[in-house]
């Protein structure tokens, strides 16, 4: 049969909800992504590399560092040699004083020897040069300047700076040369410091722009590091070497951020992986967990939970707020296991893991944690039910924690020293976990779900509501435990959620509490029905449901309750007056819909076993004996007929979860209406015997 337009666009429209979904879900997430602007390592010299393997991903020159820097200046500084221009003319000019002294003013005996002496030795001082006594103190303190540049004739001749003169060093040259010929009174006599003047210059704009020049072509850089090649590995030693390959990675890292470009090419990778994964999410759920598919509700709490945790670990990330370790990730995974089932909730547990891990460095640390916690948190809380479960499985979570880090750091490290703050980081992250609880309230609140823990609450036979009908309807209730028992033992044979129809098997029949006399299982054997035609007693056996229904709205009693009130008849029919009135009124055509109730019928598994166990439960009241024959008779003809009627054909129960469910019930019936042993009488002549002896 083909599908009808309106079914046609039902589809499409659930279709596009989903798609909105996944495309909003990725936008929000990609949105508050880092954007990775900052170089996200943390490195010391001399320690080890906490993090993975750490491979270039494009060519990049490694910086020196500022002491080698620092070295390499100071060793073209120790190697320059400043400029001093050679000034010829001084020379001239003192020997011309040299001469004009002698035969002004000294008439002294052996003249001539001590002037030829004189002008000797000022001719080689003026040749190796004579510096003034500021520059030439200026060199000898400085250590970098050995030897100093002479420019003669446009050419500079190096020169060790203890060969030239200062004006000191040239009078004490001149004194003291030669003192077993010539006396040192003697030259003094002839004002030997007014023939010495400095003849080198300091060439201050030549020296200092070649000095420049030569600092300035000092590299900063050491070679190059090519794409592809490894840097470090996690455990290795940060030495001066790796320190300063890391120090120009990073430089480079944060110059390739700062080029100016139209197209966000990070922004674009983010949203494509994140999209591949909510995309592979919402396959898993249309192709295995169509139920879920189809529930909007479902849906979006499924999608919502990843995306604001996402969001979260987005924001400590970016504003580098505490550590993401300390983020309660195995929340969500407990969130979705309790409303929802261990698959569904681990599949979405490690699209949520993934996603944050694209925005950490340290991300296969990350994943190994998070995803061995998850599975855990999943084992551990099977079926919550008791507070006291939180804590337990916050412990145990932690202990992951702890040993799987131990574990994976000395893997790759092959040291004992651990980082103490991730321990720290785990502590805070499982006592946030203790918040479950209340987070588990809200969400029930946000979007309907019921917990197990609110199905204990309910499932207490002190509820008020549960407590008014032991008053008011104590056979509903009797009736109503037995059918509970029934239904838990089923559902655990076949899979179902056993607290949920349990719960439910207590609350479905609460509107039978309006008018408790109308049902068998309230009477003393007087039945009110006796007045009223079939018609008006169908009216009133069917209105039980609608009363049921506005009671549990009245004492707020959750949706996935109320569902098996509406469903545990589903759309079957009052029978017994539908087949009465039929009988007393063969020739008219019957409305059924006056004998129907008004259903849906069951849609889960779980509604489906509370209608067996209901009709099973109530009808095996009636049998005139119980025998096996009798009770298997009586299971196989009531669910046989259910199946034939179609009413098991919206829900998930397959014909094996069936056949289960009918052994379930005529082993616990048999159990139930079992036959007592007959006990046998004493013989009237032991009596006669026994009265005699006393």
């Amino acid at each position: 049969m083909k599908p009808s337009k309106q079914q046609k666009r039902t589809v499409l429209t659930r279709f596009m909800m989903k798609a909105v979904l996944v495309v909003v879900s990725t936008a929000l997430v990609v949105y508050f992504m880092p954007r990775g602007d900052e170089f996200g390592y943390k490195y010391e010299l001399d320690r080890p590399w906490n993090y993975g393997l750490l491979i270039a991903n494009t060519k990049f020159p490694i910086l020196k560092n500022d002491s080698l820097i620092h070295r390499e200046r100071e060793a073209t500084m120790r190697s320059f040699q400043p400029y001093y221009n050679y000034d010829k003319a001084v020379r001239d000019t003192m020997m011309n004083r040299l001469y004009n002294y002698v035969v002004d003013e000294w008439k002294g005996e052996n003249s001539a020897m001590y002037v030829h002496h004189i002008a000797v030795l000022l001719d080689t001082i003026y040749q190796r040069g004579v510096l003034s006594g500021e520059d030439y103190a200026r060199l000898k303190d400085d250590e970098h300047h050995k030897n100093i540049r002479i420019v003669r004739n446009n050419e500079a001749v190096s020169v060790p700076l203890n060969r030239v003169f200062s004006l000191r060093s040239a009078y004490d040259y001149i004194i003291t040369e030669d003192t077993a010929k010539y006396s040192s009174l003697v030259l003094r006599q002839f004002n030997v410091n007014e023939l010495i003047q400095q003849n080198l210059t300091y060439d201050k704009m030549k020296s200092e722009t070649e000095l420049d020049e030569n600092l300035q072509n000092i590299s900063s850089y050491n070679g190059f590091v090519q794409a592809g090649q490894k840097i470090v590995d996690r455990g290795e030693t940060v030495t001066e070497e790796v320190y300063d390959v890391l120090r120009s990675y990073e430089k480079d890292y944060e110059r390739r951020n700062t080029i100016d470009t139209n197209i966000p090419y990070r922004s674009i990778g983010q949203a494509i992986f994140v999209l591949v994964i909510f995309v592979s999410l919402i396959t898993y759920l249309s192709l295995f967990r169509i139920d879920y598919f189809e529930n909007v509700r479902n849906v979006t709490l499924l999608f919502a939970l990843p995306v604001f945790f996402c969001v979260i670990a987005s924001l400590m990330v970016s504003h580098k707020i505490l550590n993401v370790f300390m983020l309660p990730c195995c929340l969500v995974p407990i969130v979705i296991r309790v409303f929802m089932d261990s698959r569904t909730a681990f599949m979405f547990h490690c699209g949520m893991v993934l996603i944050i891990s694209l925005m950490l460095t340290s991300n296969y640390e990350f994943i190994v944690v998070q995803l061995v916690a998850g599975m855990v948190a999943i084992q551990t809380l099977r079926e919550l039910s008791q507070r006291s479960q939180i804590v337990r499985t916050a412990f145990i979570i932690f202990l992951v924690y702890v040993i799987c880090y131990t574990g994976y750091s000395l893997h790759h490290e092959n040291d004992i020293k651990m980082d103490t703050w991730m321990y720290v980081c785990f502590t805070v992250n499982c006592v946030l976990l203790l918040f479950t609880y209340p987070f588990l309230w809200m969400l029930e609140k946000m979007f309907g779900f019921t917990s197990d823990v609110t199905l204990v609450e309910l499932s207490n036979v002190h509820n008020p509501l549960l407590q008014r009908m032991t008053e008011v309807a104590p056979g509903t209730f009797q009736h109503s435990m037995q059918v509970a028992n029934l239904s838990a033992e089923v559902a655990n044979k076949i899979g179902g959620k056993a607290q949920l129809v349990r719960t439910g098997a207590l609350y479905h029949d609460i509107g039978k509490m309006e008018r408790p006399v109308f049902f068998t299982e309230n009477q003393n054997g007087l039945s009110p029905h006796k007045h009223l035609t079939p018609l008006k007693s169908a009216e009133v056996i069917i209105a039980h449901v609608k009363n049921g229904i506005a009671l549990a709205d009245k004492n707020h009693i959750p949706d996935s309750i109320k569902r098996f009130i509406t469903t545990h008849h589903g759309l079957g029919k009052a029978k017994y007056f539908y087949i009465t009135y039929k009988n007393e009124h063969p020739d008219e055509e019957i409305d059924e819909k006056l004998f129907t109730y008004p259903g849906p019928n069951p849609s889960t598994k779980e509604e489906a076993i509370l209608m067996m166990c209901d009709a099973v439960e109530a009808a095996s009241r009636s049998l005139p004996e119980y025998t096996e024959d009798s009770i298997n008779q009586l299971v196989d003809r009531i669910i046989d007929n259910q199946v034939a009627e179609g009413f098991f054909s919206e829900c998930s129960i397959t014909f094996k979860d069936i056949a289960v469910a009918k052994m379930v019930l005529k082993d616990k019936l048999k159990t139930i209406y079992h036959t007592r042993i007959s006990y046998p009488e004493m013989g009237e002549d032991y009596e006669n015997r026994e009265r005699e002896e006393k």
